[in-house]
C-alpha cells in the first residue's frame, strides 16, 4: 500500500507519500548557524556583578584585549597629534567677527547673552535720562494727596501746591481711598532735584474729575463736573424656587436682596412666600455720563401673587430710615417698658406690709433700690401731668403716654421737669432720693392704664410707627416717584 520513492528531475528531488509531494529542507547558513550558537554569550558582561564567575572572567579578558588593541594602534604617548587651527582674525575680519559675536562675562557682559561692542562705541561720561516719566499712583486710606505724590517722586513744593488747588473744589478727605492718580513728571534741571510735576489726572469724586497741568511754569487746576444720572433700577421677576437665588440672577445686588429678605420678614414669613409669586425691586443707581454705574441701598421692596400684595418703601423721619407700608404704617415693635432708673428690685407690686406703717396694704408698684442722685428717667414718650410734692410719695412726678397709659415715680430727692412739659423716651425727670413715707433712697415706679395701677414688669407694650401731616405728604410723594420707575429689560 505504501510506495515511498525519489523521483530525479529539475535539479532537485521530491519524496512522494500517499501521491502527495514534499519539498526537502534547504541547507541552513553558517551566519545562521553561528547565531543560535552563539546568541546565548554575553560579549559584554556587567564588570560590576557575578564578580568571580565564568562570565565575568571571559568579560574581563574581552576589556584587557581591547585596551591592549587599542595601546597597539596608538602613535606612542611621546608623538602628539596636530590638528588645523583657524587663521587668526584681525581688522575689518575681526570687527565683523566681534560685532557677531556674544560676548563673555570675562568681557563685561551682564546677562551673559548680549553682542559684544565694536571699536565705535564710545564709553558715555553720564548715563541720560528720559525727557518726561508716566507713573500711576494710589491713594491709600489714611494718607495725604501730598504724601502720595511725595512717594511717586513729586518734589514737595509741587506736591502741597496740588493739594492746595484740589481743597479748593473739595475736603481733602472726601478722596476715596483707592483713587488712581496718573501723573507725568518732567525733566529735572539737575540731578539732586525732583521732577516737576507737568501732568495730574484723577477722578475726584463719581461725579468730579480733575486735571493739573504746568501752564506757564505754575500748576493750574481744571475741574470738570460729570453729569450723573439717578434714575433709581427696577428689578421684577418671580420668586422660583430660591428668592434669592432668583432675585440675583435677575441682577439685583447681594446687598440688595438682604435687605429685601430683612424688609419683607418683618410684615410676613419668609417661609410662606410662594414660588408663583412676583418680587419687585427699587435699588438707588447713580449713572455717570462716562459710563460708571454705582448701585446703592433698597429704596423699594416690593411682593405679589396668591391673593395678597406687598409694597414697603424706605423712607426717612428724624435722621433715621424706617420702612413703611403703602399707607404709610410702619413696623408694629413691642416690647417691655424701659426701667426709669439702675438698682436693685427690692418691693414688687401686691399686698405687702408697709415698711414705716407696719400694717399690710396694697403696694401699687415697684420700690427700685439706687444710690441717691442717681438719675430717673421717662420709660416711654410722654407728658408731664404733675411735679411736685404728694404726701407718702414725697417729691413725685406723673407722665401721661399714649393708649390711656401713664406713670408715677416718688420719693425724688429733685424734680428735673416742670407741669406740662413734653419728655421723650430716657429724658431725665428727676434723682433718687428718700423724700415722703421712706426708709432708704430708692424710686417708687407705678404705671396706671385707664386710671387702674397694673404691675410695671409684667407689661408688654406694642407700638405702630404711623405718619401723618406733612410727613405723610412727602411719602405719599416719594411713593409715586417709585411706582413710576419703568422696570428694567
Amino acid at each position: 500500500m505504501r510506495n515511498d520513492s525519489v523521483l530525479e528531475g529539475a535539479g532537485g528531488a521530491v519524496a512522494l507519500s500517499f501521491g502527495r509531494a514534499f519539498a526537502a529542507p534547504a541547507p541552513t547558513p553558517l551566519a545562521d548557524r553561528l547565531q543560535e550558537r552563539l546568541g546565548g554569550i554575553d560579549l559584554v558582561p556587567d564588570l560590576g556583578a557575578d564578580i568571580g564567575s565564568r562570565t565575568w572572567w571571559r568579560g574581563a579578558a574581552t576589556c584587557a584585549a581591547l585596551i591592549a588593541a587599542t595601546w597597539m594602534l596608538s602613535p606612542g604617548f611621546d608623538r602628539p597629534t596636530y590638528g588645523v587651527a583657524a587663521p587668526t582674525l584681525a581688522g575689518a575680519d575681526w570687527d565683523e567677527a566681534r560685532a557677531q559675536s556674544i560676548a563673555p562675562l570675562a568681557l563685561g557682559a551682564n546677562s551673559g547673552h548680549r553682542l559684544a561692542p565694536t571699536a565705535a562705541v564710545v564709553p558715555l561720561t553720564d548715563t541720560p535720562e528720559r525727557p518726561t516719566l508716566e507713573l500711576a499712583a494710589t491713594l491709600t486710606d489714611g494718607n495725604r494727596i501730598a504724601d502720595v505724590l511725595a512717594r511717586a517722586g513729586v518734589g514737595s513744593h509741587d506736591a502741597g501746591a496740588v493739594a492746595d488747588l484740589v481743597a479748593q473744589k473739595i475736603a481733602l478727605d472726601e478722596l476715596n481711598p483707592g483713587t488712581q492718580l496718573e501723573l507725568v513728571l518732567g525733566r529735572r534741571p539737575a540731578k539732586d532735584a525732583p521732577r516737576p510735576l507737568e501732568k495730574l489726572s484723577f477722578r475726584a469724586r463719581f461725579d468730579l474729575s480733575m486735571d493739573i497741568a504746568r501752564q506757564a511754569g505754575v500748576l493750574a487746576l481744571n475741574a470738570i463736573p460729570i453729569a450723573i444720572d439717578h434714575t433709581p433700577l427696577r428689578i421684577q421677576g418671580r420668586v422660583g424656587p430660591s428668592l434669592y437665588r432668583s432675585a440675583r440672577a435677575a441682577g439685583v445686588p447681594a446687598k440688595a436682596v438682604e435687605a429685601f429678605l430683612r424688609s419683607v420678614a418683618s410684615r410676613t414669613p419668609v417661609s410662606r412666600i410662594g414660588s408663583d409669586q412676583q418680587f419687585d425691586v427699587i435699588v438707588e443707581r447713580a449713572r455717570a455720563a462716562t459710563g460708571e454705574v454705582q448701585l446703592g441701598k433698597l429704596l423699594y421692596a416690593g411682593l405679589s401673587g396668591d391673593g395678597s400684595k406687598l409694597q414697603l418703601v424706605r423712607f426717612e423721619q428724624g435722621g433715621k430710615d424706617s420702612w413703611f407700608d403703602a399707607k404709610g404704617i410702619g413696623e408694629r415693635t413691642a416690647g417691655a417698658a424701659m426701667m426709669p432708673v439702675a438698682g436693685r428690685l427690692t418691693s414688687g407690686f401686691g399686698m405687702r406690709t408697709h415698711p414705716v406703717l407696719g400694717y399690710a396694704r396694697m403696694h401699687k408698684g415697684l420700690d427700685i433700690a439706687a444710690p441717691s442722685g442717681a438719675p430717673i428717667v421717662a420709660p416711654m414718650d410722654g407728658t408731664v401731668t404733675m411735679a411736685g410734692w404728694a404726701g407718702g410719695y414725697g417729691r413725685f412726678v406723673k407722665l401721661a403716654h399714649a393708649n390711656s397709659l401713664a406713670t408715677g415715680f416718688g420719693h425724688m430727692s429733685r424734680i428735673a421737669v416742670s407741669n406740662g412739659q413734653r419728655v421723650s423716651k430716657g429724658q431725665v425727670i428727676g434723682y433718687v432720693g428718700s423724700t415722703g413715707l421712706s426708709t432708704g433712697p430708692h424710686v417708687h415706679y407705678e404705671l396706671w392704664k385707664a386710671g387702674t395701677p397694673i404691675n410695671p414688669g409684667k407689661v408688654t407694650f406694642e407700638s405702630v410707627q404711623r405718619l401723618s401731616g406733612g410727613a405723610l405728604d412727602a411719602f405719599k410723594s416719594r411713593f409715586a416717584k417709585l411706582m413710576a420707575v419703568p422696570a428694567a429689560d
